[in-house]
Formats: C-alpha cells, structure tokens, sequence
C-alpha cells in the first residue's frame, strides 16, 4: 500500500497508545447488567468505588488479567512476531508491575509511564450471549499528560494505534496524534464503543479529519458515527473520512474500503463462542500485521478475523498458545 511506503526503509514497528488497564472478568446474568442501569455490551466509566462494590455482589471468582483496548492489539502483534511497543500510564504498585512483566512476555517493548496512584482496571460482566459489558475506571491512566507522550516513543513506526477510548482525556489523544503523524508514521484509530462515540462524536470527528489515516469500527460503532444502519453505506461514509476505512460485522467478517473499492473479508468459523472480549482488539492486531507485512487488503482482513475468532473462543482477551499456531498457519498458507 502506497501508505505504508516507509516500511520497506525500517519502519516496520506497530506502536499502540492507550489506557494501561487490568482486566476483571466475570461471568453474571443480564439480569446483573440491568442492575448497573447501563446499557448492555457498552463502556462505562467509574470511580474505584464502583468496581469494589460491584465485584462484592458477583457470585462467581473473576478472572484478572492485563489488559487494554490498544495493549490488547499490540500483544496480539507481538504474538504474531511482528514489532509492537505499547504506550500508556500505570500504577507502581502489584498490578503495574504484571502489566510491564507480561507486555515482555508477549514481545511487546513497554514505554511505560508510572504514577503513585492505583494502576486501571477494567470490570467485563460477560453475558450468557458472550456480550461483555464494561465497566472502566481509568486511574493511573487518567494522570497521562501530553508532555509525557515523547516523540522517541514513535520511532521507526509504520503504524500507530489509538483507541477511542482515550478521547476523555483529549489533550492527550491530540499530542499522541499529532507526534504520531509527525513521527511519518500511518495513524490508525479504532472508535471503540457506541457509548464513546455517543458521548463524543463531534471532537472524534474533528481529529479522525485532522489525523486518522486507518478508521476502524464495527456496526454499533459505525452507526453512531455515520447515522447509517446500512453497513454498505455506512462503510462508504467511513471512508469519506478516512483514507482507509473498516467495518467489522462480526460473525460475518468484516469489509475494508479503500480508494473508492469495497473489499469483502469472510469470517473465520470460531469454535463455541464463551466471551467476545478483545474481539476488535485482537481484529485490529491481525489487520495491521497485515498491513505493516505488506499483504492484499482481503488477507489481511482474514487474518484479523481469524484472530477476532480465536479470542472468541476463549474468556478474556488472551489467545492461547495453540490459537497462535493455528493462526500463523493459516497466515503462511
């Protein structure tokens, strides 16, 4: 792709910018999510207090991991063997110290920034449908400053990643875009949640004009940006914006438009479906490995679909070993 002109001359790194979180995972009814009184499969943000009086009422042990919409794609890259360096704030205490041990894990360089204050996290209800419902608080992650997001961080980068989410602190999304571009990389955004781009469409909007190179959503999403139902033309509006546009239709793959052409990916077939945490993430990890390895927009569709359907089958957002295998298998065929 004409975008990705520089990877051939070293720049070949993906860099992801977000929220250092941990994630909570949890089993519980719909009945639990109507409880809360937000809206199912959604993102909300809470204060500490809110996730320690919520876990006190679930009936099941929860699952704790690291996690992270960005981080969550950038580990999926690294997994893939591609070059991958995650940016973002956490605490210094225990789980600021799992999230560093286990980005290096999962060859990912950490450019880590630390604070005293108590490291993200995120609870994800998962309904007996596999929806997740997400309850954030953001802490550490919150005390990012524009100042701390360093042009060094963006060296040698083809791609750089940004979640949506990170919109609440738009000081920060808007130093991280601007070094991003400056830094000759390609910007790639994902919108993250129907909720952000409800709460925020008219500052998204601004910046995906301004900086966005690769627009990422899926239907909900999509639908709340564009005001279209119709994912064709929903996807034609996406691309108005963005150079390089993608709609991720879930069970059925995803569409990828790009210089006025409509490229249709088919779905991976998943084995049973426990939990759709880091679908997207783990889509945009395959897509942009893709990408940054030069191959036909159709593959690299397939590829993010295998890996959205591989972490299907598991609960978080962690694919295990023998989905990897499966994965760079088909990768190489």
């Amino acid at each position: 792709m004409e975008m990705l002109k520089n990877r051939a001359n070293g720049q070949n790194w993906i860099v992801g910018v977000g929220s250092a979180l941990v994630d909570i995972l949890t089993h519980e009814s719909d009945d639990f999510i109507m409880k809360t009184g937000t809206a199912k499969g959604g993102m909300t943000l809470v204060d500490k207090a809110f996730i320690e009086s919520t876990l006190k009422m679930i009936e099941n042990t929860p699952n704790i991991v690291p996690g992270g919409s960005a981080c969550n794609t950038v580990v999926g890259v690294g997994r893939l063997g591609g070059k991958a360096r995650f940016i973002g704030k956490c605490g210094n205490g225990k789980f600021g110290n799992l999230f560093r041990s286990d980005l290096q894990k999962q060859n990912v360089e950490p450019a880590l920034l630390f604070s005293d204050s108590p490291t993200g996290r995120v609870l994800s209800i998962i309904t007996p449908d596999a929806q997740r419902s997400m309850f954030t608080y953001l802490g550490a992650a919150a005390e990012a400053r524009p100042d701390e997001i360093i042009p060094q961080y963006f060296n040698n980068a083809a791609i750089v990643y940004l979640e949506g989410y990170l919109i609440s602190n738009e000081s920060l999304i808007r130093s991280a875009l601007k070094k991003a571009k400056a830094s000759g990389a390609v910007v790639s955004l994902d919108l993250a949640s129907f909720t952000v781009v409800e709460a925020f469409r008219e500052q998204l909007e601004e910046l995906v004009k301004e900086y966005v190179d690769i627009l990422i959503a899926n239907e909900d999403e999509a639908y709340a940006f564009t005001g279209y139902k119709d994912e064709i033309k929903a996807l034609k509006a996406l691309g108005e914006k963005a150079e390089l546009a993608v709609l991720k239709v879930g069970e059925r793959g995803s569409y990828i438009h790009y210089k006025n052409d409509i490229i249709k990916s088919d779905a991976v077939k998943p084995g049973a479906v426990l939990d759709t945490t880091g679908a997207g993430d783990l889509w945009a990890s395959g897509f942009l490995y893709g990408l940054v390895n030069g191959y036909p927009l159709e593959k690299c569709g397939r590829i993010g679909n295998a890996c959205g359907a591989e972490v299907c089958s598991v609960t978080g957002a962690n694919i295990p070993d023998q989905g990897w295998e499966r994965i760079r298998k088909m990768v190489e065929e």
